[in-house]
């Protein structure tokens, strides 16, 4: 029995954990109304107090913990002590992390979607409304694209990490003060440098959030085109938008609200690229409609056409950065684990919840370009028109 204990304890975690996600599954409207305001609040204290170190303090804890965990396996080797005793304890320490984790910022998977906070009306989007966001998101890519600096080989030129990430709260704090959203309104500290980041780049990793320390960090390797969207990406779990695909709405609407051109051509390189891949997937589905994956194909071609040399330089850069640097079996591995931990969390869709914010950026577009163009072009009524007002039939209606 004393060689279980460990077992035991570690069950007793998963136990409380597991009670944790059925609460939230059950009570989600009530998770929605106070959790995440309480969470977003701690997050940005624990924000405050890593900022004061450089490193990423969760990497030091890991490492540290580690260092303990193998020095008590030599120990236990050693001493000639039962191993299977030592791993009970180890998967005891797992599964308590697991837990604090659930409580401290788990419970944000089961609060209500960022479209609800924000007060959108997000419906089913036609195939139409898709081809119409993703030449709008494109048309706006390949002017921003003409206009980034660019080293002699093409190549985009931005800023440095430091300096580019102190920008990244600039439009949150516009979402919140100007626009009225307060889901927004959470720390806009800025990211850090993703540590040991070869070692991420080979498994496609470009962000991490670790809620325990309050730490939102990047991988500085990836192709500039997508670190500012990165940036807001990670500042936006911090805020308490667990969903990746609301985190990606989010780093969307921070990045084309912040006023330096390098977050807005982000947000409208992504945005062009998640819509450009729903309406490429639609035209390779063999579970739909034959004619409407006929006209998807044919729009997607026809649109990525009309990719200016920039953007395509920009494209093509961010995709052969993942090709040259992934190693297939680190990236299964972490697609795996993610996709473990994402549906364990309550994400059902696990990592294709990533790609899902193509319904967010039509629907966004829809709301905030093609209703206000509408409605700018209706003539304003005015009675005093002949033209807008039917005289027939009024005594003296000439009268005056």
């Amino acid at each position: 029995m004393k060689n279980l204990r460990g077992y035991l304890v570690a069950a007793i975690f998963a136990g409380i954990t597991y009670v944790l996600s059925l609460y939230g599954e059950q009570f989600s409207a009530l998770i929605d109304m106070v959790y995440p305001y309480v969470i977003r609040t701690l997050e940005a204290t624990l924000a405050t107090w890593s900022s004061q170190v450089d490193f990423l303090l969760w990497q030091f804890l890991a490492v540290a913990l580690a260092v303990v965990l193998i020095a008590w396996l030599v120990v236990v080797i050693i001493t000639k002590r039962n191993v299977f005793h030592w791993f009970g304890w180890v998967l005891a320490v797992v599964s308590f992390v697991f837990m604090l984790h659930t409580f401290v910022y788990g419970m944000n998977y089961y609060a209500g979607d960022l479209a609800d906070d924000m007060r959108m009306d997000v419906s089913g989007c036609t195939l139409d409304e898709i081809v119409e966001a993703t030449e709008y998101y494109q048309n706006q890519a390949n002017a921003l694209a003409t206009q980034m600096n660019r080293d002699s080989y093409g190549r985009l030129s931005f800023e440095d990490f430091d300096t580019l990430a102190a920008r990244a709260g600039k439009g949150f704090e516009y979402l919140t003060y100007q626009r009225f959203f307060p889901v927004f309104a959470g720390s806009t500290l800025p990211v850090k440098k993703l540590g040991w980041a070869d070692l991420y780049s080979s498994m496609g990793i470009t962000g991490f959030t670790f809620p325990l320390t309050g730490e939102a960090a990047v991988n500085p390797q990836i192709p500039a085109s997508a670190l500012p969207f990165t940036m807001c990406h990670e500042m936006a779990h911090r805020m308490c938008i667990a969903s990746e695909r609301d985190a990606n709405f989010a780093a969307f609407l921070a990045c084309s609200f912040n006023n330096n051109r390098q977050y807005q051509y982000s947000a409208y390189f992504m945005a062009y690229r998640f819509c450009y891949n729903a309406l490429y997937s639609v035209g390779q589905s063999t579970s739909i409609d034959p004619k409407l994956v006929m006209e998807a194909a044919t729009e997607a071609n026809r649109i990525a056409g009309n990719v200016n040399d920039y953007l395509r330089r920009d494209m093509e850069d961010y995709d052969q950065f993942f090709r040259n640097r992934r190693n297939a079996l680190a990236t299964n591995v972490a697609d795996t684990v993610n996709d473990v931990y994402l549906k364990a969390s309550g994400e059902s869709a696990g990592t294709a919840s990533y790609g899902q914010v193509c319904d967010l950026l039509v629907n966004w577009h829809i709301q905030e370009v093609v209703l206000p163009a509408i409605a700018v072009e209706e003539s304003r009524f005015d009675p005093y028109d002949e033209t807008q007002v039917d005289l027939s039939g009024i005594v003296n209606a000439r009268g005056y």
